[in-house]
């Protein structure tokens, strides 16, 4: 007679030299352990604390640290088919000679190969969820699902005619679609993503504010990312962007601006006062030369930005690790103060400012009954020896090849090299047609 084994405590215990948990006290835990149990932390210590435990699976990654994943706050995920292609120039220049008529040739098969792509990018440097505004998002949702990223999708909302929609209104009907369709989904959820106060007109933003009230969905909007954005704003509206916003009711706690570059003292008491989410892209912003974001000034007030990589059309990268380490030296040397946006105040605005941002609080954390969504950074990587200060090594060290694993919702979606959910070999070859595709109008 067969005697019957008990049944396990936890599907996997990770254990790990170090732990960056990101908790409400910064905890870092050493010698860590973290059980997971149904895509969720069952429970988090030392491996003394959880030698209890009988799990189903044990995986002791050694000389690495654990911690939650990384969340790109504000991105177009699908773009990286334009990474490379128009390169050093402004942004009106960009936007209207090579991404907008590029664009009018878009498909939902061409923006599902981009988001693989770029899902397989963010998975290998540790994002396990992000923003995303782009045409035929369900085909992001497609590319997220099979990744096994989080994503928060956002349709992005013209007031012209797109290959995805001939208007505002017909993308409000894909909104409603998606809701019904992902309201199930664990990882996809929806928001009202209007593309800018410039290519959205005022009926278009107000019926989008009003969608979003109706379904109960977070708002995602570019908010004076441009000195000439303020000063077209100005001249057709009589107002800065913000108030412009403000009148059109679309100032609150579930809206997130992505960019912010522009904004005054004024303003910002009023987005500290409003509770509104903001999304900092510090190398497109960068990169298109569109200025500094006030960031030091918005955590004065209070304010913990998301980071964001924006499209790999203008950045060139997803990797969110790169954006740290951008965003603490940039504003640093901006204000010539090196004490602004330290190592600790980044790596909040790339896990719980990302959380925040998306509307999804749980998340950019690792706490018992939270997400099982984690990393974990190779500490035998010469540019991690030694540690002093843990949280300076996501923050400054880093450059993202040091991900060792990628965890979401319990499911590891990459580890030491291998992508254990994509077909990364086959995608190569898609790449080839994303090019192919993007030159032919050029």
């Amino acid at each position: 007679m067969s005697i019957p084994q008990p049944l396990p405590d936890c599907d996997l215990l990770l254990t790990a030299d170090l732990a960056l948990t990101q908790d409400s006290g910064r905890r870092v835990l050493e010698k860590a352990a973290v059980a997971v149990r149904d895509g969720r932390i069952a429970a988090l210590g030392s491996p003394d604390e959880l030698a209890h435990l009988r799990p189903r699976e044990r995986l002791d990654l050694g000389r690495a640290l654990i911690m939650p994943g990384l969340i790109n706050a504000h991105t177009h995920c699908p773009m990286t088919f334009f990474r490379g292609l128009a390169d050093d120039m402004p942004l009106e220049e960009w936007l209207t000679r090579y991404i907008f008529p590029n664009e009018q040739r878009l498909t939902a098969e061409i923006t599902e190969i981009g988001a693989l792509i770029g899902c397989a990018e963010m998975t290998r440097f540790g994002c396990t969820a992000f923003a995303d505004m782009y045409l035929f998002e369900d085909s992001v949702a497609a590319a997220a699902d099979k990744s096994g990223l989080r994503v928060l999708l956002g349709e992005a909302i013209f007031s012209f005619a797109t290959p995805a929609s001939p208007g505002y209104e017909a993308t409000h009907e894909k909104v409603r679609a998606q809701v019904l369709r992902y309201k199930d989904h664990s990882r996809l959820r929806v928001a009202v993503a209007m593309h800018s106060v410039y290519a959205t007109g005022a009926d278009a933003l107000r019926a989008s504010v009003g969608l979003a009230a109706e379904l109960g969905l977070p708002l995602h909007i570019h908010l004076s990312e441009t000195g000439r954005e303020v000063r077209d704003c100005l001249e057709a509206n009589g107002l800065r962007p913000l108030a412009y916003c403000r009148e059109l009711g679309l100032v609150g706690p579930s809206t997130t601006f992505a960019h912010c570059v522009m904004l005054d003292e004024e303003e910002l008491d009023e987005l500290a006062a409003s509770g509104a989410k903001v999304a900092h892209n510090p190398c497109s912003n960068m990169k298109l030369a569109s200025g500094v974001a006030p960031v030091p000034a918005m955590l004065r007030r209070g304010i913990l930005p998301g980071l964001g990589t924006d499209g790999a059309a203008s950045n060139n990268s997803l990797n969110l690790f790169m954006e740290m380490r951008a965003c603490a030296l940039l504003h640093k040397v901006h204000s010539q103060d090196p004490m602004v946006c330290t190592a600790q105040e980044v790596l909040d605005m790339a896990t719980l400012g990302g959380a925040a941002a998306l509307g999804w609080p749980e998340l950019g954390k690792l706490v018992p009954g939270g997400p099982a969504d984690l990393i974990a950074l190779d500490l035998t990587s010469p540019n991690h020896l030694p540690v002093h200060n843990p949280a300076s090594l996501p923050a400054y060290s880093a450059c993202g090849q040091e991900v060792r694993l990628c965890m979401v919702e319990g499911r590891i979606l990459y580890k030491d090299g291998a992508y254990l959910a994509l077909d990364y070999p086959s995608l190569i070859g898609e790449a080839d047609k994303l090019a192919r595709w993007a030159r032919a109008k050029l």
